[in-house]
């Protein structure tokens, strides 16, 4: 199927779920269907009367009126003709297709939503058939999904600011169809800009049949350097071995922070479990002290990790706040997981690549998230001004 025909097929596909939902929600409006066969109070419809609603005995006069032509245009598939259905009050007023609105979306995005919720091709279509009844091959479905590729690639490789206040890094594990079903790493970066904003950095495919490494952590790293990172303050972990030496050779001023809850995670693994919450509070006075002196004097058997965990204790309050663990990529990579385990499994890396991204994409519609965020990072980027004197770019300088 070409190009031109995909789109005339989705212009189509468009048409009908607009037109089906409108119809839809005149029902809602009027309290009864089209031709429907209902008594005829005095004065009223009678049955078979040319297509046009019977009257309800005891309702309101109100019923359809035709309908009238209005042209919308569409995110992705131009303008579409549709026909609007009128009741006899004037009263009805259409929420998916609104008066004096002409600016829609498309039944693409739909597609695109529901793949970014980790539904499969099949399952798209039989939503579409269900919601809408709107029949839709499930190649239709993965021809509307690729068309996302060319997008994805542009933001894969888009340039990146110079200089951010944090980087976060994680990766998790996927099950990919190569040959056969094998679990596979894709690795993801979070940046924190100097304003406070959070920026999903890439997506990437790991190695087939390895895990999580310091050494493709170096490809991953050393790609962000070329696409225009030039300096991070802190590059934040979950203790990978490696992944210090990595960093150093990549940004040698960034200072390498691992998570502290991993780190109680790995303390855990070595003790009973009815001893956690204990251990808990005692551990959280190690990493709430006011030095790493005093860090130090409060658990003196952390020294297995004690230079991973070291860093941030030398730094304010307001930094040791939000760098104190990668909660803000393991929230990303919970969505992540979400849309993987509804799959299952992709049948290649572009597959999960692509639902991937279109999560990401899909990400703080609103925009609220966004918000919160900077204004929890504000009293920190402040510190790091002062702190990161002549690293930290100013006004004249970005």
């Amino acid at each position: 199927m070409t190009r031109p025909m995909v789109g005339a097929l989705l212009k189509d596909l468009t048409k009908m779920v607009l037109e089906i939902s409108l119809e839809e929600e005149m029902t809602e409006h009027l309290g009864h269907s089209k031709h429907e066969m209902l008594a005829a109070d005095d004065g009223g419809g009678t049955p078979g009367s040319g297509g046009q609603d019977v009257v309800p005995a005891g309702r309101s006069r109100n019923v359809r009126n035709g309908t009238r032509t209005k042209t919308v245009l569409t995110d992705n598939v131009g303008k579409v003709e549709i026909q609007v259905p009128r009741d006899r009050a004037g009263t009805f007023e259409p929420v998916i297709v609104p008066k004096h609105h002409r600016k829609l979306g498309s039944v693409e995005q739909v597609v695109l939503s529901l793949t970014a919720k980790g539904l499969t091709t099949g399952e798209i279509s039989a939503h579409l058939e269900e919601i809408y009844g709107a029949s839709v091959s499930k190649d239709t479905i993965s021809r509307i999904t690729d068309r996302i590729s060319e997008e994805m690639n542009e933001w894969l490789c888009r340039p990146l600011e110079a200089v951010y206040a944090a980087i976060f890094i994680d990766a998790i594990v996927v099950k990919v169809r190569d040959g056969q079903v094998a679990n596979r790493p894709f690795y993801a970066a979070i940046g924190v800009t100097v304003d406070g904003c959070k920026d999903v950095l890439g997506l990437w495919a790991g190695t087939p049949g390895d895990g999580e490494g310091a050494k493709y952590w170096l490809a991953v790293l050393t790609e962000l350097k070329n696409r225009g990172i030039t300096d991070t303050m802190f590059v934040v972990c979950d203790g990978l071995k490696g992944l210090p030496e990595v960093v150093a050779t990549t940004w040698p001023d960034a200072t390498v922070q691992t998570c502290v809850i991993h780190l109680l995670r790995n303390s855990f693994r070595l003790t009973s479990r009815k001893y956690w919450d204990q251990i808990a509070r005692e551990l959280k006075l190690v990493y709430t002290a006011p030095t790493a002196q005093a860090a130090r004097a409060e658990f003196e058997k952390f020294t297995n990790a004690w230079e991973e965990f070291t860093p941030f204790l030398a730094y304010d309050v307001e930094i040791r706040r939000i760098l104190f663990s990668t909660n803000a990529i393991e929230s990303l990579n919970a969505r992540y997981r979400r849309a993987v385990r509804a799959r299952g499994h992709f049948p290649n890396e572009q597959a999960a690549l692509k639902c991937l991204y279109l999560v990401t994409r899909s990400l703080d519609p609103t925009g609220r998230g966004q918000a919160r965020w900077t204004m929890r990072w504000k009293p920190a980027l402040n510190v790091f001004a002062t702190v990161f004197e002549g690293r930290w770019p100013t006004a004249e300088k970005y």
